[in-house]
Parts: structure tokens; C-alpha cells; sequence
């Protein structure tokens, strides 16, 4: 079958590892199932794997992609949890929780095979693309706000990095839960589309607030972490899933932490309770995930460029 994969590990120069060509298809085992894959999104874990983070060269070669929509064995519309290992269904009970390209070939391919388990009924509401963009950025930004933030309508929450998949969710989601939205961007459109999208405003990166925030959405790490801190209300909670602009903040601002009671919540994907709700919480409510591009799977790299560019916002979707 026809696949994007990890064929060689480079730390430096990440998409001269992608391969895409033909792969075998996955084998039959008990308690798991094998989805036709429809469409597949991008997310930085899948450039980090090509640079060796999680997935080392013993795993190699690696089919990419964590998440997936698409039609199971029987025919019916599927979305899959892409978290394996957490519940023991379908593997070892002792098994450590890993994400699809750590452990198990991953869904930029034809086919994809998870345990039973991970596999949720696709609303109809939803199509494959749409579908797809869900169970990583959107499941993240999901937990972040309503279960590790523990936000609530009215409260006010600060989305650093409007444009990159998890942030752009937050937006969205935030906004149709009834949030007061702040966003940042260096880029004076992404800024104006975070408006378009729910935020109630949005400003240059490290600008002063027009108040300080129940929550602040951390994705970007070192270059906004000074600021994430400064923005947050006595109280206030930082939740963070990522630093894609580093993980050593200049100053740490521990200070502001201890002396505001701040809480710092580190927070990874989702459960697949969660991607339940998050899947029937877009069905009744009309949000749809943001999609930047749409490509076919045999013009994957093209898919990788523009995420490694930053140059896109919203999602970058493959269809099979």
C-alpha cells in the first residue's frame, strides 16, 4: 500500500528522512481492526518524529500520522483515539500510553490497523477531513481548556500562537463554549483571521493585555513563556502541550508563580472519553475544525513544508 513514512532520522533537516512509496499493509492480530483510511492531518509530533524525538532508528522504517478518519471492515464512518496502551484493550495491561508512530505504524497510508477499542462512531455532521483534524490539535486544545484550565463560560483565556493547529482549535472552541478569547500572532493576518474565528482580540506577540486572564494556552514555549506568565490573573492557570519555539524560557518568572499562586499544568492530548465529547460537542454545535490545505497523500512533503514553515493556519489535511 501506498504510504508517507520516517526512513531515516535527521535532526537537522527533518523532511530528508520522508520517504513516500509503497509499504506493506497491516497484518490481522487479535483484539485490534483495520480502518481504510479517508484522511489524515499533520501535527508537529509528526515533524519531531522525523527528528528522532519519541521514535528511534530501531522502529524505522515508520509510517507518519496520528490521526485518522475513515471506514472500519463492516463499512461504517470511523474516527480513530490514536493513544494506544493507556486502557490495556488491545495490548499488554502493563504497556506504557504511546501515540501511533511510536510504537505502531502510523495512518498516512491506505490502511491503518489500532486496537477495537480506539476506534469511535464518525458523526455525520463531520466529513473525513473535517473528521481528521480532531483527535490530536483539537483533542489537546479540548483537555487544556476544559479539563486542565477548568474554564468556564465567561472566563477569559489567552491563545498564544494563533495559526498552529492546537491554538487555532482553542480559538474555535473557546469561543463557541462562551469564553472571552484573547489571541497573539507576529503575523498581522493570523491575527485578523483569530478575530474572524471567535477572539475577542488579538494582538502582537508580547503585547500587553487589555486585562489579565483566568488561562493562558501555551504551545510556543520559550519565546512567549514570559509573557504567558505576566498574563495571567492572581490564580491563573498556565497550561502548556508544547514549545515549538523551545523549552528554555529566558527568564522563568518564578516569582510571579509562587507569589500569585499560579498553577502550571502540563497537559498531552486527551482520553478517548474526551474525544467523544469533543466530536459531539462539534456535531451539535456547527464547529468545524480550521483547514489550511487539503492535499492528496502522494503530495505529502508539500503538507510537511508548509507545516515546517509555519505558513499555514489551521490544518494541514492528506486524503487517501
Amino acid at each position: 500500500m501506498f504510504a508517507a513514512y520516517a526512513a531515516r532520522i535527521d535532526r537537522d533537516q527533518p523532511l530528508n528522512g520522508l520517504e513516500l512509496g509503497e509499504r506493506p499493509a497491516p497484518e490481522a492480530r487479535p483484539g485490534w481492526t483495520t480502518v481504510n483510511v479517508k484522511a489524515a492531518s499533520l501535527n508537529h509530533h509528526d515533524l519531531w518524529s522525523l527528528r528522532g524525538v519519541g521514535l528511534g532508528e530501531e522502529a524505522l522504517p515508520m509510517i507518519l500520522g496520528c490521526d485518522a478518519a475513515g471506514t472500519d471492515q463492516d463499512g461504517n464512518e470511523v474516527v480513530l483515539h490514536s493513544v494506544i496502551g493507556q486502557s490495556g484493550h488491545g495490548v499488554g495491561p502493563d504497556e506504557p500510553r504511546s501515540i501511533l508512530t511510536e510504537r505502531y505504524q502510523g495512518t498516512f497510508a491506505e490502511q491503518v490497523t489500532v486496537p477495537a477499542w480506539n476506534v469511535l462512531p464518525k458523526p455525520k455532521e463531520l466529513s473525513f477531513a473535517e473528521a481528521a483534524c480532531l483527535p490530536t490539535a483539537w483533542l489537546t486544545a479540548y483537555r487544556m481548556l476544559f479539563t486542565n484550565a477548568g474554564v468556564r463560560p465567561g472566563d477569559s483565556v489567552l491563545v498564544q500562537g494563533a495559526g498552529g493547529g492546537v491554538a487555532t482549535a482553542a480559538i474555535v472552541l473557546g469561543a463557541a463554549a462562551g469564553l472571552r478569547v484573547f489571541a497573539t500572532s507576529r503575523s498581522e493576518d493570523k491575527r485578523k483571521r483569530a478575530v474572524e474565528l471567535g477572539a475577542e482580540a488579538a494582538l502582537p506577540t508580547g503585547e500587553r493585555l487589555p486585562q489579565r486572564v483566568d488561562a493562558v494556552i501555551e504551545t510556543v514555549g520559550a519565546a512567549t513563556w514570559s509573557h504567558s506568565v505576566k498574563s495571567l490573573k492572581p490564580g491563573g492557570t498556565l497550561v502548556i502541550s508544547g514549545a515549538t519555539s523551545g523549552f528554555n524560557p529566558e527568564r522563568t518568572e518564578l516569582n510571579r508563580i509562587f507569589f500569585l499562586e499560579l498553577k502550571v499544568v502540563g497537559s498531552t492530548m486527551g482520553s478517548k472519553d474526551e474525544l467523544a465529547s469533543l466530536l459531539n460537542f462539534c456535531a451539535a454545535k456547527g464547529v468545524r475544525p480550521v483547514i489550511d490545505t487539503t492535499l492528496p497523500l502522494d503530495r505529502a512533503r508539500e503538507g510537511f513544508a508548509k507545516l515546517a514553515e509555519g505558513e499555514m493556519f489551521g490544518k494541514v489535511v492528506l486524503t487517501v
